[in-house]
């Protein structure tokens, strides 16, 4: 069997959009249920209740769950508020212990989707199961460790399968905790239409600022939910404080999105698609203008140190014959790169001049 031929009737079982929410990181009996009942009681669209059982931190002495006790914790969510449970999983033991609490979804980490060797134990020790099992984007931004993840565990007779959205880790610092890269999320997308995506927004934006935009850019172009952290005292949260929100903001992030048609293929959902790789690259483009301008201030104070001129005319005809031969390798207008890179440099010119007359 192809990943395309995957029916994945699972998702029908959920109210649309399917809304997976709960704290980062199970720390207490109490934390737990006190999350759910407010979850409950503020009447947002949630199926699913998740939480960190295990917890994969970059170094060693910080929180790294409290382990196998909070599945206990987990089926009473489940017992008390009727939520369909859900937890990450990591290798073979978690998969065990997740299914003896009979954990209703799993889901693959992006630290584990980028080794091979992981997914495969987590695909052999689920084999056959008939439990849904999400799959995160990996870390880096590699399409093919994504859907290969998929297919090891198609290869083990797993097919209730789903994916999640939530960014890609850059070295360089911007907004965004993880960068979107919507590009690489809607190829997957346009590869494989039947395998339901879901957006982390709280793992994108590592803040609470954003979390309805992302949520709601993602159900423009036909994302089937969200996986959002929510607890029930945010910032008294043990890991991942900074973007967490409370059960009542939650219900209102929720209620406020607008949801898409399914049977809005056709135009909207393309002009929704492409108006967000647009959003993307622009937001990269500023980005790099950015750090191009950091750059102009190092070689400014420079020039400044070793009493060069600011205008360099070699270096500027270096620049626009480089410019203009790329202009006519990618097939775009001569006359338009020139006023971009003319633009570029002026400002470039100020940035350095502004540090030349500062005393």
């Amino acid at each position: 069997m192809d990943l395309k031929d995957l029916k994945n009737e699972w998702i029908k079982e959920f109210q649309q959009p399917m809304m997976i929410a709960g704290p980062c990181s199970a720390e207490s009996e109490v934390q737990m249920l006190e999350t759910a009942k407010r979850i409950k009681e503020s009447n947002a669209n949630v199926s699913v209740f998740r939480a960190g059982i295990w917890k994969p931190r970059t170094k060693p002495n910080g929180f790294e769950g409290v382990g196998v006790i909070g599945l206990n914790w987990l089926k009473k969510v489940k017992e008390e508020y009727g939520f369909k449970t859900a937890t990450e999983v990591a290798n073979a033991h978690h998969v065990f212990a997740a299914l003896e609490a009979d954990v209703d979804i799993l889901w693959i980490g992006a630290r584990s989707t980028v080794n091979p060797f992981t997914v495969q134990e987590i695909a052999m020790a689920l084999r056959g199961t008939e439990k849904t099992v999400l799959v995160k984007n990996p870390v880096n931004p590699d399409l093919a460790l994504w859907i290969g993840a998929l297919e090891r565990l198609l290869g083990q007779g797993i097919t209730n399968l789903g994916v999640i959205h939530r960014g890609f880790s850059t070295y360089q610092k911007t907004k965004y905790r993880n960068n979107p890269n919507w590009q690489i999320a809607l190829d997957f997308k346009s590869q494989f239409p039947n395998i339901p995506m879901l957006i982390d927004p709280s793992h994108i934006c590592g803040n609470r600022t954003g979390l309805a935009d992302i949520t709601q850019e993602a159900l423009n172009v036909g994302y089937q939910g969200a996986i959002i952290e929510s607890h029930s005292n945010p910032d008294e949260a043990w890991s991942d404080s900074a973007q967490q929100i409370t059960p009542e903001v939650l219900a209102e992030l929720i209620g406020n999105l607008k949801v898409r048609n399914s049977g809005l293929a056709g135009f909207e959902e393309d002009m929704g698609r492409h108006r967000t790789l647009i959003s993307d690259l622009d937001f990269q483009l500023i980005e790099l203008l950015a750090q191009r301008m950091k750059i102009s201030e190092k070689i400014g104070k420079l020039k400044k140190e070793n009493d060069i001129a600011i205008f360099q005319p070699e270096r500027w005809k270096e620049i626009t014959e480089y410019a203009n031969q790329k202009a006519v390798e990618t097939g775009m207008s001569q006359e338009f790169i020139e006023k971009v890179f003319k633009a570029i440099h002026e400002e470039s010119i100020e940035v350095q001049n502004s540090i030349m007359i500062d005393r």
